[in-house]
């Protein structure tokens, strides 16, 4: 059932999507995949089928060795970051009560290096629990589902002002089943957010809270929140999207894209969402949106 509903999205997407300008030359993703406790195997299909119907990204997938592979399929996986523009990752190795799975040395070397030297990245979803104890991907992501031992957790005041919660205070990351809710777009005049409404409905998403981050970044504002959305679980504006420059590079985050097991999916077909993925991949990319607005 859930399949079908997802191949159903598939299918919706090229009427659903607005296409970028088509003079401009599609630009290089590359998705990694390959162990996540969401249903990356169904998402997948879904993020390349909607970069790719935009006409403004060419998209190729590198899916890592499962969880629990011998270490020679390991060795034998490096992904050439260098050859794209922007990096989408689909890939959650935390823990989550299993053993915490990281990429390889080497892999982890290239990617700080493709990054550091001006690649994009876009975290998606549970991306961002991904590598506890790699410090260099904790400071590209900013805020993560780490415990409030970790450092500073983020909220907003009623005028979406960042209120910064100190470490080891306030909940430690969780979320209440999915159901919907309203998303406030906080910084309207970013080119990834331009023309979206100051509020808008999302459908069966989830909505995660209690997330930290380093020290330095929190304190130091390397993060730019452009929406968020109020927790009824914990009682505050938790952040939802968010963008840095980490090096030459730039990271673009989001929280929403939530794809469980065996459960249906509406919120990869909602236009903001499709908004935000798609101009958040094109921002990390260039720097430059050029991709409408979803309808």
């Amino acid at each position: 059932m859930v399949v079908r509903l997802l191949l159903a999205v598939i299918a919706l997407i090229p009427a659903l999507v607005q296409p970028a300008d088509a003079r401009s030359a599609p630009l290089r993703v590359l998705i990694v995949d390959g162990v996540n406790n969401h249903d990356w195997p169904a998402t997948t299909p879904v993020l390349k089928s909607l970069l790719e119907d935009s006409g403004r990204f060419r998209v190729d997938v590198s899916t890592s060795p499962p969880r629990g592979a011998p270490e020679a399929d390991w060795t034998g996986w490096r992904p050439r970051f260098a050859r794209y523009d922007v990096v989408l990752s689909n890939f959650n190795g935390g823990d989550h009560g299993l053993d915490v799975v990281q990429w390889p040395a080497a892999v982890r070397t290239d990617f700080e290096a493709y990054v550091k030297r001006g690649g994009g990245f876009v975290s998606f979803h549970a991306a961002n629990n991904a590598f506890p104890g790699w410090l260099a991907y904790e400071e590209m992501v900013g805020l993560l589902w780490r415990p409030n031992s970790f450092g500073p957790g983020v909220t907003f005041d009623a005028a979406g002002n960042p209120v910064v919660i100190p470490a080891d205070t306030g909940p430690n990351p969780n979320h209440p089943r999915r159901y919907d809710f309203d998303v406030a777009v906080r910084d309207r005049n970013h080119p990834i957010t331009r023309g979206l409404p100051a509020r808008f409905a999302v459908q069966s998403e989830q909505l995660t809270y209690g997330q930290h981050g380093p020290e330095a970044v929190i304190r130091g504002g390397a993060l730019t929140f452009l929406t968020y959305a109020w927790c009824e679980a914990v009682q505050e504006r938790e952040p939802m999207d968010w963008v840095r420059r980490w090096g030459k590079g730039r990271v673009y985050v989001t929280m929403l894209g939530h794809t469980w097991h065996d459960e249906p999916s509406p919120n990869l077909a909602n236009p903001q969402f499709r908004t935000l993925l798609l101009r958040g991949t094109e921002w990390a990319a260039t720097g430059r949106v050029t991709i409408p607005l979803q309808q």
